[in-house]
């Protein structure tokens, strides 16, 4: 309740629906202020939900980022559809992301036809990647958006340049019910550090990955230790076969060791030390087709 002149504080959860590499896990980085969610050109790069918290003097937005929504081929995919349908059933908005410099296809309107799954929620429409292209494109696709279906607004956002991200903020928390923040105002995730840890070992482990191999790497962390100064990370990188594993190592581990700086150069900002890191690569064979092994990975 209000006295009637200071606005009602509103929260509640947003999520970003889209194709794959639309830019979704770049976009909730831009609005919480820092990474929460690794970013890589790879398909299938967000595994699971993350939620991203955004505190602002008008209310809290918890933004949910979901897996690129795909036809799946192997179990994993399957359970990464789940996420997306389950994400959808739970939001109070959905923000269905299309980049500026991308005609709308098949994909876009086989996941539009899937927003039929959050009854519920306010829609929104996000146009992505804006700095990608010259105006008369971005207006041109704008058009295309809104022609598509019925949404309570369509927003240009550009989260490279930072391009109306306040107003994708704004216009968000107008649609959230009233109610009190949801997340202390300091939080901006609910990640664990041993998931936010692992997922940045991923993000390391899939620069310059080729072929399948991006698919077929999960990372899982053994052990987190404080020693003087010192935070010292056990930590596993699976891969699905022999060969894969020969090539994550590299030539003199090379490619492992390269692996180990990128990582460590992420993780020390997070944790505030010195990182030493230990990184093993092991085989679980077929693991995205496992049931059993895809308990153990996490999924």
């Amino acid at each position: 309740m209000t006295d009637g002149t200071t606005p009602p504080y509103r929260s509640g959860f947003l999520t970003f629906v889209g194709r794959p590499n639309v830019g979704k896990s770049t976009l909730m980085n831009a609005l919480v202020g820092q990474k929460v969610a690794i970013t890589s050109p790879k398909p299938q790069t967000t595994r699971r939900a993350i939620r991203g918290i955004v505190t602002r003097p008008a209310g809290q937005l918890v933004v949910v980022d979901t897996p690129g929504m795909h036809r799946p081929r192997t179990l994993l995919g399957e359970r990464l559809n789940d996420v997306v349908a389950t994400t959808l059933s739970d939001v109070d908005v959905v923000g269905f992301c299309v980049p500026a410099g991308e005609p709308i296809g098949p994909g876009d309107r086989f996941l539009h036809a899937r927003l039929d799954d959050a009854p519920r929620a306010k829609r929104i429409a996000i146009v992505t990647k804006i700095d990608a292209v010259p105006k008369d494109r971005v207006v041109a696709q704008l058009m295309a958006v809104d022609a598509l279906g019925d949404w309570a607004s369509v927003i240009p956002v550009s989260a490279q340049d930072g391009v109306q991200l306040d107003v994708l903020v704004a216009e968000a928390l107008a649609l959230m019910p009233e109610g009190p923040a949801l997340y202390d105002v300091e939080a901006v995730t609910d990640e664990t550090l041993e998931q936010r840890i692992a997922e940045l070992i991923r993000e390391a482990a899939l620069e310059g990955a080729r072929e399948e191999l991006p698919h077929s790497l999960a990372v899982t962390v053994d052990d987190i230790e404080e020693q003087e100064g010192m935070t010292r990370i056990f930590a596993n990188v699976w891969v699905e076969r022999d060969s894969q594993r020969i090539i994550m190592i590299g030539r003199k581990g090379a490619r492992l060791k390269e692996v180990g700086t990128a990582a460590r150069a992420q993780i020390e900002p997070l944790v505030g030390t010195k990182v030493f890191l230990a990184l093993h690569v092991k085989v679980a064979k077929e693991w995205q087709r496992d049931p059993k092994q895809l308990g153990r990975l996490g999924f």
